[in-house]
């Protein structure tokens, strides 16, 4: 039996957690796609739409409308720019720090999309004008009866935030490992 003044015993240690290189890999390879096609889009559409100009893709239910958002979604914050890329630049600051820590493919997947749709928008508030950091995010997806005009960035945020419900709603933990709700109290 081990005293007080003894090491501690092997068994005893806390077992170091190893990081999964498949879930890392995962949240590297969705963040890279979600960038990569945010970025395509909007080259797209820079390239090949005149600002303020509207091509239906499904008539008025889906159409393309090129605009630029100097705020946060349905433009609020809009003089506050410089505030949101500092925002999001420690949500992706975060994000990687806080990776190795990710075991679940599907947590891996979430913080996948959450961190490529930043890192895009915030490129566009670094490198567009009007100037670093205050720069207009490029929007240009228009759906009927919604009230705002978005990016895949966007998408990839929102398709984040309803998978962070599902995972949370079922209790599956970082680890992936799915947890039973709480003892009744009597």
């Amino acid at each position: 039996m081990a005293r007080a003044t003894d090491p501690i015993a092997p068994d005893a240690a806390p077992l170091k957690r190893r990081v999964s290189p498949r879930a890392l890999g995962l949240l590297a390879a969705v963040a890279v796609v979600a960038y990569g096609l945010d970025q395509l889009s909007k080259y797209l559409v820079t390239t090949n739409l005149e600002l303020g100009e509207t091509v239906p893709v499904f008539g008025e239910v889906l159409q393309l409308h090129y605009v630029t958002n100097p705020g946060a979604a349905f433009s609020l914050a809009t003089g506050f720019t410089w505030i949101l890329s500092v925002v999001a630049i420690g949500a992706i600051v975060f994000i990687i720090w806080f990776a190795p820590r990710i075991r679940s493919l599907g947590w891996a997947t979430m913080f996948g999309l959450v961190l490529g749709g930043a890192f895009g928008n915030v490129t566009d508030r670094l490198t567009r004008p009007p100037g670093f950091g205050v720069g207009h995010v490029i929007d240009f997806i228009q759906v009927w009866g919604f009230p705002a005009i978005f990016n895949v960035a966007d998408m990839a945020v929102v398709s984040a935030m309803g998978l962070f419900l599902l995972l949370s709603l079922r209790n599956v933990g970082l680890d992936g490992v799915r947890r039973k709700g709480e003892p009744e109290k009597s």
